[in-house]
């Protein structure tokens, strides 16, 4: 799949889980979960205990049916370790030209992140297919990516931080092409506790929530 039509299924699906786990399995039954749930996509963080295994482990099972993705990459070396395990995109939080050019390398999306207008103009300007806005909660939320866009509207933007239940469909009314969502969603509680069927429910939930925010952007355009 060509970094163009990998992008376009993450923003048909506009929602990005998160994954931080304390052990590759609670890592493995977290994405079970989420997949269980109805969401197509998910962002294994190289804070997971053997990131780069549980990234090739998950590619064997779910094959195509599953959008995986490496998170919290830093640098250029853990992104190709991670592109060759089976990782369809790249997030990092913070901007690295290096492992953008990596990604590119391998036609994979890369989402760098950045915060001022200064660091997404220039995230854009290497190579970014989209800007992760991270911390976004910190700063202002939807009304954080409303001010952004309007100075640059050709710039994707993957909000990433304060996206819940209440506010994502604010973050997709403000412009954003598609949240990262965390904590929210992929509970550490609920990892700890073992109640992945939780999960899944608020993975549910969450697609209804952007189902419920596209019908009133739909009506608000007609």
């Amino acid at each position: 799949m060509s970094a163009a039509n990998i992008l376009a299924a993450l923003v048909e699906g506009a929602i990005i889980p998160v994954v931080r786990a304390s052990s590759p399995e609670a890592a493995l039954l977290a994405v079970e979960a989420i997949a269980n749930g109805g969401i197509r996509a998910a962002e294994i963080t190289m804070t997971v205990p053997g990131a780069v295994r549980v990234l090739e482990k998950l590619a064997g099972r779910f094959g195509g049916n599953l959008l995986l993705g490496a998170g919290t990459v830093l640098d250029p070396e853990t992104a190709r370790a991670c592109l060759l395990a089976g990782a369809e995109f790249i997030v990092s939080p913070s901007l690295k030209p290096a492992t953008i050019e990596m990604a590119k390398r391998y036609s994979k999306p890369v989402f760098p992140g950045a915060l001022t207008p200064t660091e997404v103009l220039t995230a854009w300007e290497a190579g970014a297919d989209a800007v992760k806005i991270f911390p976004c909660g910190n700063v202002g939320g939807a009304k954080y990516i409303k001010a952004l866009k309007g100075p640059f509207p050709q710039i994707e933007t993957i909000p990433t931080g304060g996206v819940n239940l209440e506010t994502i469909g604010e973050f997709l009314k403000a412009g954003a092409c598609a949240v990262g969502v965390g904590g929210e969603l992929v509970d550490a509680k609920l990892i700890k506790e073992g109640r992945f069927d939780a999960i899944t429910e608020r993975a549910r939930q969450f697609l209804a929530a952007v189902a419920k925010a596209r019908a009133e952007m739909g009506t608000a355009r007609a």
